[in-house]
């Protein structure tokens, strides 16, 4: 089985026999059923393969679909002229890097069309619009605009040089107001991104496009369900059993927890990440591929100056126009965490019409937290090091030794990142600590704030053969804190468990910023 890692191309990934999934019925409906639409899904999660598959569909190359299911839908298979513009490849953090690109496309397209030179000197708007009316004139049909990663130019600058993103989005604005007055010369328009931005919006100067981005119908478009994974992958999961010493059932639950859980509608239809999916095929091995392609730098910038922290935006429950478009105005990172796929709908709530909004999965929690720990603590140490051990650590029973570490990698942070100027905020920082390293650690089972009949417990760690109940203590005493688990009686409900229990009452001091007491029993 060929698999189309880095295949964008649906003519090479057809002719060349690689495996594809088949969503052609969907194509077929959006393009049957509406005209101009709007697709954000997270990088790599198959949209440039969506897009071309449109346009080879729209240049009516029937040879390429023959088999898939459009082939007994679409009877007639006309040729329509095809806009498309890609706008990966490009440094947009250059000032006229935009228009640059704009052009090159445009003149492209006017010596294809043979407009005559003058009509070459009028503005981006003008000669766009004259394009799609002579394309129109020329072929007897109207045209089809495909644009790919249209948000790129925005997000290069994003919080970066406000003057240049309120250039680029000014210019795009302009730009993709000629689908209004070209309207009656377009037969179908598609634009794909990673955000939706709102209030000074690029689709301000056209008709609103449908987003499809939280509609069932199209919640599997991009990216593979449960079925295809089922259907067409049957052979490789076998296959990576056995690499794994490993039943098929075993083999398929550990590739869900660690690509599965993206959820874009109501339906809560579970996808994976097609990227790392096919990875993992391809090389038998589970790894953190989507992460290591690329974190983007925009989210970074604006992680590095919110005051709101990962513990307090997850795991929470969120109307839908809290998180499907940024507010650019607004420093609220919400939205761009969700869009850009470290955030997923883990539950719909239908009588309140509300989303509960988490990681998707163990790939993405792991690398995200330890992205922003590393950004928070600010440690000299390595932090994916100081995980790795501390998992093994608490695996094999080694409390002693976690705690060493634990209180050697807290006191590695530097005083500037750990003082606080009052006391809610030490608290604060006092609670989003122990929430990152515990989340971080968490290739175990991982509980957080565990509500139980007689409290809430801190936090809760199960591995194989362990089970650590820890209650966390700001300025206080582990006495209190051990004294708070056994009173509660937090280790009730592990009493008929054959792992051995470890109870652990831990006092972080404000003023050191690492351990200062710790008592086990």
């Amino acid at each position: 089985m060929k698999y189309p890692i880095g295949i964008q191309s649906f003519d090479q990934l057809i002719e060349d026999g690689y495996v594809y999934i088949d969503k052609t019925d969907m194509v077929y409906s959006l393009v049957t059923e509406g005209k101009i639409y709007f697709l954000s899904r997270p990088r790599r999660f198959g949209k440039s393969l969506l897009v071309s598959t449109l346009k080879n569909y729209f240049l009516g190359r029937k040879e390429l679909f023959k088999g898939l299911k459009i082939d007994s839908l679409e009877k007639d298979w006309n040729v329509y002229p095809v806009f498309h513009l890609d706008f990966n490849g490009t440094d947009y953090t250059v000032r006229g890097g935009l228009e640059k690109k704009i052009r090159y496309y445009l003149l492209s397209w006017a010596e294809e069309y043979s407009l005559p030179e003058r009509t070459k000197e009028l503005g981006l708007g003008d000669l766009f619009a004259e394009l799609i009316r002579v394309a129109h004139e020329q072929s007897g049909r109207r045209a089809v605009v495909l644009i790919d990663e249209y948000d790129k130019p925005i997000l290069d600058v994003l919080d970066v040089d406000k003057n240049l993103e309120e250039e680029h989005r000014n210019t795009l604005k302009s730009f993709y107001s000629v689908f209004k007055s070209a309207d009656e010369h377009l037969q179908f328009v598609f634009l794909t991104g990673v955000t939706k931005f709102s209030q000074v919006s690029v689709f301000s100067g056209f008709n609103q496009p449908f987003d499809i981005s939280m509609h069932g119908k199209y919640e599997t478009l991009c990216g593979i369900s449960q079925t295809e994974l089922d259907t067409v992958f049957r052979e490789p999961i076998k296959e990576m059993s056995g690499r794994y010493e490993c039943s098929y059932d075993e083999m398929r639950s550990m590739l869900k927890s660690h690509y599965d859980g993206y959820h874009f509608s109501k339906n809560m239809t579970d996808v994976y990440n097609p990227f790392s999916l096919l990875n993992a095929f391809a090389t038998l091995d589970i790894s953190d591929y989507w992460f290591k392609s690329g974190t983007p730098t925009y989210l970074i910038r604006l992680l590095s100056h919110t005051d709101e922290n990962m513990d307090e935006i997850t795991g929470r429950y969120y109307s839908a126009e809290e998180f499907i478009d940024y507010k650019a105005t607004v420093e609220q990172p919400l939205p761009m965490i969700y869009q850009s796929g470290y955030l997923t709908i883990k539950d719909f709530n239908l009588r309140r019409n509300v989303f509960l909004l988490d990681y998707p999965n163990n790939e993405v929690k792991k690398g995200f937290l330890s992205l922003v720990a590393s950004n928070y603590f600010n440690t000299r140490e390595n932090i994916y090091s100081w995980i790795r051990n501390a998992a093994f650590q608490l695996e094999d029973g080694k409390i002693e030794d976690f705690r060493t570490g634990l209180t050697s990698f807290l006191a590695d942070i530097p005083y500037i990142m750990r003082r606080k100027e009052n006391e809610r905020e030490r608290e604060r920082y006092f609670q989003y600590t122990f929430y990152l390293i515990m989340r971080l650690i968490s290739v175990y089972t991982v509980y957080i704030e565990k509500l139980q009949s007689q409290g809430r417990v801190d936090c809760i760690v199960e591995t194989p053969d362990y089970v650590y109940i820890f209650e966390f203590k700001l300025d206080g005493t582990a006495g209190e804190a051990l004294h708070q688990i056994n009173e509660k009686e937090y280790a009730l409900e592990y009493s008929s468990d054959k792992r051995i229990i470890y109870k652990i009452g831990a006092v972080f001091s404000s003023e050191t910023g690492t351990i200062a007491d710790w008592l086990c029993e």
